[in-house]
């Protein structure tokens, strides 16, 4: 089932569902997050609730996007409350653009290399094992997180401004802790690698920046080898392409153990929030040399997620801090 949300004016969101015959709008859906809420408390599934609630007008999600009425499939009414994260070099062949960013001459092997092997011994535990811990960053929260459609906006003291086509587990925190996947969404985890580049220890400086996930989020099981496309358009060419290829059966980590290292810190079972954790990529077009300019068009697809998701980068304007003491 893939489930999204647009925007159907006056500050009213409509949940669309597609149970394989087309898009429908459910019917007395106020959203994604209280249709979760509802199945948590039910002690049931999101596809029953949504059947329970009944399927009403068909919708064009292709003219939906031309419009731009997406919203993300899951939001918040705090946005404060939405956390985006990700964890880094959990997919086979991902330590190669990274390690060719942090290599030095005095270097045997770098801590992004050391990093990507400890994944590869022991990222994947036997069921009942804590498997090795991955690399860990924080990108912002629901202010950060940007609908399919819409500009990414990159800052203005921004290096680059660049792509990371991933997926993303979509969860929700139920009122005793538990933890509750939503969904799958395709993500673009925006990031500046160039500032990056610059030391290792700027990752954390690079990753603030904003995310967009959907426009669709598949609910249920997810495929163990997914595999799509990763562009760029520029001006309406394609100036870079690549196979965007995911799912456990192309990581070095179990979707379980990144879960369970996220979620074992008691800051993110608080409940009622909602987290969006991307899981990494293998494929960069700044490892081919590619600059990114504002305008250019960024296109992340795969089969199970229905719709692409498809941003355009902007550059925002110089701003000040002011800082007033009290």
């Amino acid at each position: 089932m893939l489930v999204s949300q647009i925007d159907l004016g006056e500050g009213r969101i409509g949940v669309v569902a597609d149970l394989g015959e087309g898009p429908r709008l459910v019917n007395g859906a106020e959203s994604v997050l209280a249709l979760a809420h509802e199945a948590i408390a039910a002690g049931s599934q999101l596809q029953t609730v949504i059947n329970s609630h009944g399927l009403g007008e068909a919708v064009d999600l292709v003219q939906v996007y031309a419009e731009g009425r997406f919203l993300p499939p899951v939001t918040h009414p705090d946005p404060a409350h939405l956390h985006l994260t990700g964890t880094g070099l959990t997919h086979l062949g991902s330590a190669s653009a990274r390690d060719a960013m942090h290599t030095g001459a005095a270097e045997d092997m770098t801590d992004s290399m050391k990093m990507f092997n400890m994944g590869i011994k022991g990222g994947k535990p036997a069921a009942g094992e804590t498997g090795v811990q991955p690399e860990w960053f924080y990108k912002g929260n629901g202010h950060a997180a940007v609908a399919a459609g819409q500009d990414l906006v990159s800052p203005a003291f921004a290096l680059d401004g660049g792509e990371e086509p991933e997926l993303a587990g979509v969860y929700l925190i139920g009122p005793e802790g538990g933890v509750h996947r939503i969904g799958w969404a395709l993500a673009n985890e925006f990031s500046d690698h160039v500032t990056e580049k610059q030391n290792y220890l700027y990752l954390a400086h690079s990753k603030l920046r904003q995310a967009s996930f959907g426009p669709q989020m598949l609910v249920g099981e997810l495929p163990v080898d997914v595999r799509g496309a990763s562009r760029i358009l520029r001006n309406g060419d394609i100036i870079w392409e690549k196979p965007f290829l995911s799912g456990e059966a192309n990581m070095s980590h179990s979707f379980a153990n990144l879960e369970h290292h996220h979620f074992k810190y008691d800051l993110f079972r608080a409940p009622g929030d909602v987290h969006v954790h991307m899981f990494g990529t293998a494929t960069l077009s700044v490892a081919d040399g590619i600059v990114t300019e504002p305008g250019d068009v960024f296109e992340i697809e795969a089969a199970p997620f229905g719709l692409p998701l498809r941003n355009t980068l902007a550059i925002a304007a110089p701003q000040e801090v002011s800082l007033t003491p009290l």
